[in-house]
């Protein structure tokens, strides 16, 4: 490869991943990332690292993980996915004398220019090259800790060829069905996945559904597991756009006055379930962290981290945010943050992917908003037609668009300063936006 952009090419073309085009991508087993990181010295054995699935929250926690670690001076890996605005934000590392500093452009063509053959011959999904390009990224890098999301699922996901030092599952919602199963628990078996061996697990959310097959999983694993409610709990949670969110944070029957930059009813969640994680790695002595670290980490997290795509305010007049709810669960807790907004008429921009079950959305979507449907530029993008057809049958007023841009620009010209436009469906959508 001569240089980003052709190197760029190449691994969407030849190495096609599930987020774009479907079932294309999907793996039956972990045989090729384990050959593959095999090959270039098992790069993922070299560093700490700490393991999160989940259907919703998994980014959130990643992050606030992550400001917290890099407070207490640890150098951080980040992988995350997909991205937003560029490839390079799925591989990142986090230090207090750097800041942020994405995967660079060469080393991403170094490493493919390098293992061709290699690649050639094994025949990675995307994912897994990714996946393999971050391991390697952060051996070099010499991080003391990584941070690594699943992609999908987790037990076949490319991710679990690590053994962490902890377990973290955020919570389980009906997505992507058609791999990971139709019920409750049948996802949480796929999410459960991750648990190894002797290592701790924290679940984010206790659903009656899921309890038998998360404590099934750990005591075949010996693995301690504890919800993060039985940890810490959130107390007087006050979210408001613009402003930084206030909360207490109860733990061993004292309370601390805590903000941070999150926005969103639905990070409340996210807060308890990161806290009760750090906490306790700090109580077992897995890692070296005061509370004021904790305390001082979770305040600014989007600057900290290089968080995108949740709450992202666009313009203020109107007030247009982004946000990248995209399943059922992503959906419910948006429009919760949206009845919280004061304003004249909601304005809502929406596409989404072709395997997403809209017609469950569309009952949670208020019938007085107007709606501007666009189709993501990305093969898997559910086409407007089906999304106006949709629309009818649940009395939506809806008009569909070209593109997200044109969508975007049909919304906020139509709205006036007191309106609100929300731009949401797809992570997809949101990053042809910001």
């Amino acid at each position: 490869m001569k240089n980003y952009q052709e190197t760029l090419d190449y691994l969407f073309a030849q190495l096609p991943m599930y987020q774009r085009v479907g079932d294309s991508a999907m793996k039956k087993n972990l045989d090729n990332i384990f050959a593959l990181c095999e090959a270039l010295g098992n790069p993922q054995e070299k560093f700490k690292s700490i393991h999160i699935a989940g259907t919703n929250g998994k980014g959130s926690v990643t992050h606030i993980l992550t400001s917290v670690l890099k407070q207490a001076d640890y150098k951080v890996g980040v992988y995350t996915s997909p991205h937003y605005k560029d490839f390079r934000e799925r591989i990142k590392v986090v230090s207090k004398d750097k800041s942020v500093v994405l995967i660079p452009e060469q080393t991403v063509v170094d490493f493919v220019a390098k293992n061709q053959k290699l690649l050639e011959k094994v025949k990675p999904s995307f994912f897994e090259m990714t996946v393999a390009m971050a391991f390697e990224h952060f051996a070099q890098q010499k991080v003391d800790i990584a941070v690594i999301e699943t992609g999908l699922g987790g037990r076949l996901d490319s991710t679990n060829i690590i053994t962490p030092i902890l377990s973290i599952i955020t919570n389980i919602s009906k997505d992507h069905t058609q791999f990971l199963g139709e019920t409750l628990p049948e996802i949480a078996f796929e999410k459960a996945g991750i648990i190894k061996e002797n290592v701790p697990v924290i679940i984010g959310k206790k659903q009656k559904e899921t309890k038998a097959v998360y404590k099934q999983k750990a005591f075949s694993t010996f693995s301690s597991l504890k919800y993060a409610n039985e940890i810490c709990s959130i107390k007087n949670y006050e979210s408001e756009l613009g402003k930084k969110t206030k909360f207490e944070l109860e733990y061993k029957s004292k309370k601390y006055s805590l903000k941070t930059d999150l926005v969103g009813v639905y990070q409340k969640e996210n807060i308890c379930t990161a806290l009760a994680s750090l906490l306790y790695l700090k109580k077992k002595d897995i890692l070296n962290l005061s509370k004021k670290d904790i305390f001082k980490g979770i305040e600014n997290i989007r600057e900290e981290t290089y968080f995108l795509g949740r709450n992202t305010v666009l313009s203020k007049k109107p007030l247009c945010l982004a946000d990248s709810a995209h399943n059922v669960a992503g959906i419910k807790e948006l429009i919760k943050q949206i009845e919280k907004l004061k304003f004249e008429q909601l304005h809502f921009v929406y596409g989404t992917v072709s395997d997403k079950d809209v017609s469950t959305i569309f009952t949670l979507l208020p019938i007085k908003a107007k709606y501007y449907f666009c189709k993501p530029d990305i093969i898997r993008g559910m086409e407007t037609k089906n999304l106006l057809e949709k629309a009818k049958d649940y009395k939506l007023e809806a008009k569909a668009y070209a593109s997200v841009n044109e969508a975007f620009k049909a919304a906020k010209k139509n709205a006036n300063p007191k309106d609100i436009v929300i731009v949401s469906g797809s992570i997809f959508v949101v990053a042809e936006i910001i």
